[in-house]
Formats: C-alpha cells, sequence, structure tokens
C-alpha cells in the first residue's frame, strides 16, 4: 500500500518552481504532504509555472508558494510566518529542501575570450546562496520549533564537488560548502530528531544544467557511459528524497548518497 504522510506534515522547498525542486514536490504531494515552495522567478515567468502548481494543489495537498529572495532575512521571515500560521498549532516541518540553484558560471582567469572573471563577491554570493543559506534556514525553523520531531533535512550536490568543470568554481565550492555544513547540522541536530543528509544527482537535463559551459558535451558523455542507458531525471531524485522522508529512512543520517543509475562507479 502506498504511503500517505499525515497531514500535519509539511514539506518547505527551497527552488521548487522547477526542476529537482518541483519534482519533489510532486511526488510528496501525490502521497498526502503539505507543501510550502519558496521560489524566485520573473513575473514573466509565472504564467508557465502556474499551472504546474494548479496541478499541485489538485491532489488536494495544502500549497504555499511565496515568490521572493529565499537568501534575505526578510524573505525568511516572509515564508515562515505565514508557513506558521498555516500549519496551525499542531503542523511541523517534516522535511526541509534545499534546492537552490543560483551562483556565478564565471572562469577563474582572463582567458579564451572571457569578459569577466570570478571575483570575492561571486565566490561569497554563490556560496552561501548554494551552500551555507541552508544552515540560516535550518536555524530559522529550529528557534520556531517548526521541525517534526523526526524531521529531515536534504541538500543537492554534484558531481562538480569532485570534478572540474569549465566555469563551476564558485558552484563547486558551494557545494562542497553544503556537504560540510550537512554533516555539522546531522551530528548538531541529530538529538534533536533531525536527520540530515546529502543527494547526489546524476547528470540530469535540468534548466541549471543547461547554464553550464560544456552541458552538452556533459550530458552526452554521462548518457554514454550510465549502466543503465539514460541521463538521470527529476522524478528519479524525487523518488529518492521521498523515501528519505519516510519512517523506515530514519536511521540515515550524515549520508550523501548519489542517484545516477550507476554514472558514477563507471567512470
Amino acid at each position: 500500500m502506498s504511503l500517505r504522510f499525515d497531514d500535519r506534515q509539511w514539506a518547505l522547498i527551497l527552488g521548487g518552481s522547477s526542476g529537482f525542486g518541483l519534482a519533489t514536490a510532486h511526488k510528496l504531494a501525490r502521497h498526502g504532504m503539505n507543501l510550502a515552495i519558496v521560489h524566485r522567478d520573473r513575473q514573466g515567468a509565472m504564467p508557465a509555472i502556474e499551472p504546474r502548481f494548479a496541478e499541485l494543489r489538485a491532489t488536494g495537498a495544502r500549497l504555499l508558494t511565496f515568490n521572493l529572495d529565499a537568501l534575505t532575512a526578510e524573505g525568511r521571515k516572509q515564508a515562515l510566518d505565514v508557513l506558521a500560521a498555516e500549519a496551525g498549532p499542531e503542523g511541523r516541518v517534516r522535511l526541509l529542501l534545499h534546492s537552490i540553484a543560483f551562483g556565478n558560471l564565471k572562469p577563474l582567469v582572463r582567458a579564451a575570450g572571457a569578459e569577466a572573471v570570478l571575483e570575492d563577491e561571486d565566490f561569497a554570493r554563490t556560496v552561501y546562496s548554494m551552500g551555507t543559506s541552508l544552515v540560516t534556514w535550518v536555524q530559522d525553523v529550529f528557534a520556531r520549533r517548526l521541525f517534526a520531531s523526526d524531521a529531515r533535512v536534504i541538500g543537492l550536490t554534484s558531481e562538480g564537488n569532485e570534478v572540474a568543470w569549465p566555469g563551476y568554481a564558485a558552484v563547486s565550492a558551494a557545494k562542497a560548502a553544503l556537504e560540510s555544513v550537512s554533516r555539522a547540522l546531522a551530528v548538531e541536530l541529530g538529538p534533536f530528531g533531525v536527520r540530515c543528509n546529502i543527494v547526489q544527482p546524476g547528470v540530469t537535463d535540468t534548466p541549471a544544467l543547461r547554464l553550464i559551459p560544456g552541458s552538452e558535451r556533459m550530458k552526452a558523455s554521462a548518457l554514454a557511459k550510465n549502466p543503465l542507458g539514460r541521463l538521470t531525471t527529476p522524478a528519479d531524485v524525487a523518488d529518492v528524497v521521498y523515501l528519505l522522508s519516510t519512517d523506515e529512512a530514519r536511521w540515515v543520517n550524515g549520508a550523501l548518497i548519489r542517484v545516477d543509475g550507476g554514472e558514477r562507479v563507471a567512470g
């Protein structure tokens, strides 16, 4: 029998209007999880996004959406104030998914016609947005006592945490920071019932990937070597995030889990 989550449980998804975040929202909604989606999109993009949100509402799950800057104190406060009020005294955050994709893809040195190179501010902004902002959100949710007694915090990394891709240096540093703080959260918040893990998808054709220089070559290489004969999809990753949110995954804490069909081990 398919699991349905308690109707008092919420998923707080940071970066949920496309890619992994949106796919996870759809998976969880089909299993009864209420959703609070924080995203930042131009108004011109909303006509394409709203139908996907309508599909989420059609599942019967409660849905809150916040088109705001998740990287500011004001944005966090606004989202958490509304979530706390909507969830009520018994509602709790079962899952906090960090799927923010906002970083600089500039080279380190001015070569091969590059017009700009990474500077200190580029690194700082990228490392915070795609890395250590996870801690800021966790701290605020924890301080408000919004976490469930058996909560899950999940961040998303990539193979770029170990492999040097052109233009990816700042994002790579952010992913390394994300993995590091996730391990620390797993240890420090474990006594409070909060499990923290990292999921590493294989190469996936998402809007974020398409911004990376050489992404077409990356997709071709991943497809050629994947033992299962295809690229990873957002739905593959959403399935694993769902599994990590179940009661049966309560003993998984401080782990990095690859979701790539064997792409990484194929060399």
